[in-house]
């Protein structure tokens, strides 16, 4: 209870029920709740609110959900789990290839949603006891500032991507299966949610080589998951 009440929640959703659902279940576990019904409304709430998690609904009259996330993206890593109202592959995809962290179908059951959200919030804290520094080949992970470093150039990650490299980094050579990563970084396992994974996975090579990074490499394992691979001393 005393994590959730440092932590502020922003919903942004037009059906009321959905909304007050939110509030009730999100409040009850100690999260300050800021609703938001359309996506007018939407960015200018989140520069006032600065909130630790962002729950985001796609259709969205003013502006749609899309946009948003896009453009909270370019001012803030902060979490966003994607309401869809279809379950439809390219919805989800689109999603977190904007920068979306995660996403649920509607309809929903309100404790999943919290579970998600705790998840999110949890991975974003670091722990006490886990190292601050993290290094993989010439690549640096530093925790306290949330930082991906290669040389003197910085890599930019949102939460999520930042989360699967850093366990990847902990552990190189060390083949993770799509079901393990996802039960690991996202903090749940459903079939047919490994999609998600290779989404992130794609998007943290692409930033990877966007600065350069030859060591190490996130390998593919066909037909079991992926792993880190160091460069050959």
């Amino acid at each position: 209870m005393a994590a959730g009440l440092s932590s502020k929640i922003m919903v942004v959703d037009d059906e009321k029920h959905i909304l007050e659902l939110a509030r009730l279940y999100l409040t009850r576990e100690g999260y300050e709740v800021e609703e938001v019904g359309d996506g007018a409304q939407a960015l200018t709430r989140f520069g006032q609110v600065r909130p630790d998690l962002v729950i985001l609904d796609i259709m969205l009259p003013g502006t749609d959900g899309l946009t948003i996330c896009k453009e909270i993206r370019k001012q803030s890593q902060v979490p966003i789990i994607m309401l869809t109202a279809r379950d439809e592959v390219t919805d989800k995809v689109v999603g977190l290839e904007v920068g979306a962290d995660d996403y649920l179908t509607k309809p929903f059951h309100p404790q999943e949603l919290v579970a998600r959200a705790k998840a999110l919030l949890r991975r974003a804290r670091i722990e006490p006891d886990q190292p601050r520094l993290v290094r993989a080949g010439n690549l640096e992970v530093d925790l306290e500032r949330h930082e991906i470093r290669y040389g003197k150039e910085r890599i930019q990650l949102r939460p999520k991507e930042f989360d699967l490299l850093t366990l990847l980094a902990r552990h190189p050579g060390r083949v993770f299966q799509r079901s393990e990563l996802l039960d690991l970084v996202w903090g749940y396992d459903f079939p047919g949610y490994t999609r998600t994974v290779d989404v992130h996975v794609q998007q943290v090579r692409e930033k990877l080589a966007a600065g350069k990074v030859t060591d190490p490499v996130i390998e593919t394992v066909w037909g079991v998951g992926y792993r880190l691979e160091l460069a050959e001393s």
